[in-house]
């Protein structure tokens, strides 16, 4: 079962560490995302390669159990928001062609970004690590949290953070405005 005190690595490194084309895509992933290591990218990566290794796997066979665990391969990948297409319409060949910036789209810090929450993705992982955002009314501290469908409405501040407020500082310079105008208006 495994020491409890040493848990299991969930990323495999490159194979060779100082690939210059890879280093640099890996930078503007870094600076896109607001990640802060490149063991994020790595994890998400491996956790690609097992669900495309499971893709071909399931290619090779034609038994009606495959075809069940595809559908549930699909399924999850759809709930999750990685896969585009409907479980019913989606292909092998789909799983097989995403990226990890597929992946990458659906973490929290990226969602939070994207609503506008944050002005940056830096500062998206600064508001989910110091507990200000909410997926409904749990608090999550993880910025690599992968938000399925139905979370990422509910992706919001915490009704526990002085965010929550709509004249806070901080929402207003996500909003364009400076904190000066709303206090001027009233």
């Amino acid at each position: 079962m495994g020491d409890p005190k040493k848990p299991r690595k969930k990323y495999e490194t490159p194979r060779h560490p100082w690939e210059a084309e890879r280093l640099e895509y890996e930078r503007k992933l870094m600076r896109k995302y607001g990640l802060r290591r490149k063991k994020e990218i790595w994890r998400h990566q491996t956790q690609l390669k097992r669900w495309r290794e499971r893709a071909k796997e399931l290619m090779a066979r034609t038994d009606p159990e495959a075809q069940r665990e595809r559908e549930a391969l699909f399924r999850k990948l759809y709930d999750l928001g990685i896969l585009d297409k409907k479980p019913e319409e989606a292909t092998l060949d789909d799983v097989l062609r995403l990226t990890v910036e597929d992946v990458l789209e659906r973490r929290l810090q990226t969602i939070v970004y994207r609503k506008g929450l944050a002005k940056t993705p830096l500062q998206a992982r600064q508001l989910i690590v110091h507990r200000h955002i909410a997926i409904g009314d749990r608090i999550v501290t993880v910025p690599s949290y992968l938000v399925s469908r139905e979370e990422e409405e509910e992706v919001d501040y915490s009704p526990y953070s002085p965010l929550k407020d709509e004249d806070h500082p901080i929402r207003c310079e996500a909003r364009g405005e400076s904190p000066e105008e709303t206090v001027a208006e009233e």
